[in-house]
């Protein structure tokens, strides 16, 4: 009976050890500012798939040239992936079709991009796509950007 409570407990105190890293990473991604919800589609056919497959939820971090992005549901502490933007070129707009909208966000909008020769796809709310929008537009001097 004893063994039984001790594992117990342990196990209740493991899941909370758990829940409050997921939340102090993600506090800690957060504090120094400039991040916004954003989903993820890594290497995307140019067919569009509307079943809403491979999006992963996700937080983007402004960083200087670089929008890092990190999986919401890791213990990583680094990002996933870092796209430079003076790399990142903007190629369509549309709003989530069938089953993708249950997968991301709601009102999210999908951004369809090319960074170093792989098609990806951002889906963000209308605020943070006008943002992101405003940064690739402010590249230094001499930078290329390109925007749809």
């Amino acid at each position: 009976m004893v063994l039984a409570l001790w594992v117990g407990l342990s196990v209740v105190v493991m899941v909370l050890l758990g829940l409050f890293v997921f939340g102090l990473r993600r506090r800690l991604i957060q504090r120094s500012g400039g991040t916004f919800d954003c989903s993820l589609r890594w290497d995307v056919s140019e067919e569009p798939d509307s079943l809403g497959k491979g999006w992963v939820y996700g937080v983007a971090r402004y960083s200087g040239d670089r929008v890092d992005w990190f999986r919401v549901f890791s213990y990583a502490p680094r990002p996933r992936r870092g796209l430079e933007r003076s790399a990142i070129e903007v190629i369509a707009r549309r709003m989530p079709e069938g089953e993708e909208e249950l997968a991301l966000l709601s009102d999210s909008v999908v951004l369809g991009c090319l960074h170093r020769g792989t098609r990806l796809e951002l889906a963000m709310s209308e605020d943070a796509l006008t943002g992101f929008l405003a940064w690739l537009e402010a590249a230094p001097p001499g930078q290329r950007v390109n925007v749809a």
